[in-house]
């Protein structure tokens, strides 16, 4: 009924995940890569199959013996939990969705996390997929901000939902003599990780957010059937990159970098827009670019919603304790070993 995949079964895993309709990029073994070696735990895929039901749930398993503050105060290997790969995920299920098939899912999933001392679950659900509809047996779903998601189903459909003074700002880009290229290559990833790390310095982003170069080198290796660099160029000089992923139908800003004393500019929107341009051209439907820091409708909100003003998609989160014992006592030995308690809101308690 349950099978589990890692990447040693990397064939089978993307097989499996393309054989679901909705799949996304997300869910292949390729994306996760990167995210292991920056230190997110071990992928699997999660595969169910019971009647007419078929699930697939892609998680990093994680060791909570490596977590600050337990280092050194936990054994390895007899604790772990997990969580959505950066990005978006949670179960995806096909055919029978009733509440019973519903139920059978959530035991066989809770017998495989618990005889795999799984302790809890935090979850990313996807915003263009809704995934989180119907999972209320298997998790705590809470909804969280809107998102801004580009509909690309027309060029007049494409230029209609973006503000008037955002086609000023794209027309100023161009007026400055502003280009946009795309491509993939050892050169502009180094590039790409120049200007990533530089953005995230000025904006002082949280420690999580500064990717190693082998990171990045991982993600060329892996990633080029999935996604393409774009890039601003001024003069010759690459002022602005994205990288944009892409995968059946759907396509997702992903990292960005820029310099600082160009942005005026405004070689971001200019981006953005052939980056819809493009998938309008090659089939694509939508554009997420996702939503404000921290899921708040914030002025990073804000700016992303001037694409579409009519942007109807929502992120939701998903938590699941499948051991409350051991869950109380990693947040009690957590309390113990911190100054001060866990932030509101954060899951789980005991990481925070």
């Amino acid at each position: 009924m349950l099978k589990v995949l890692g990447l040693d079964d990397e064939v089978l895993w993307r097989e499996t995940v393309k054989s679901f309709a909705r799949h996304d990029v997300y869910y292949l073994p390729e994306y996760t890569k990167a995210f292991r070696l920056h230190g997110d735990g071990e992928p699997q895929l999660i595969y169910y199959e019971s009647g007419d039901t078929r699930a697939i749930n892609v998680v990093m398993k994680r060791d909570i013996a490596e977590a600050a503050p337990f280092t050194g105060r936990l054994p390895e290997g007899a604790h772990y939990d997990f969580a959505t790969p950066y990005g978006y995920g949670g179960f995806l299920v096909e055919g029978d969705c009733s509440k019973a098939a519903m139920d059978r899912l959530n035991a066989a999933y809770t017998e495989y996390s618990l005889d795999s001392s799984v302790v809890s679950e935090f979850v990313r659900f996807h915003p263009l997929l809704d995934n989180q509809d119907g999972l209320e047996p298997l998790y705590r779903i809470i909804p969280m901000g809107r998102t801004v998601t580009m509909d690309l189903s027309s060029l007049e459909v494409i230029r209609r939902n973006m503000r008037k003074s955002l086609r000023n700002r794209i027309n100023k880009a161009c007026r400055s003599s502003i280009s946009v290229e795309m491509g993939w290559s050892p050169e502009l990833f180094t590039q790409f990780y120049n200007l990533y790390t530089e953005t995230m310095q000025r904006t002082n982003a949280q420690p999580y957010y500064y990717f190693s170069r082998a990171f990045f080198e991982c993600v060329h290796d892996t990633l080029a059937d999935s996604a393409l660099l774009f890039y601003a160029l001024l003069e010759g000089r690459i002022i602005a990159i994205e990288l944009v992923l892409y995968c059946n139908g759907k396509m997702h800003g992903h990292l960005q970098g820029s310099k600082g004393e160009y942005l005026y500019l405004c070689p971001i929107p200019l981006i953005v827009y052939i980056q819809a341009l493009w998938g309008y051209e090659n089939g694509y439907k939508e554009l997420h670019l996702g939503g404000g820091v921290g899921s708040s409708e914030d002025s990073v909100f804000e700016s992303k919603k001037k694409f579409n003003e009519n942007t109807a998609t929502r992120f939701f989160i998903g938590h699941r304790i499948f051991n409350r014992e051991k869950y109380d006592k990693l947040l009690s030995l957590r309390n113990e070993l911190c100054q001060s308690g866990p932030r509101p809101g954060f899951f789980p308690e005991y990481r925070a």
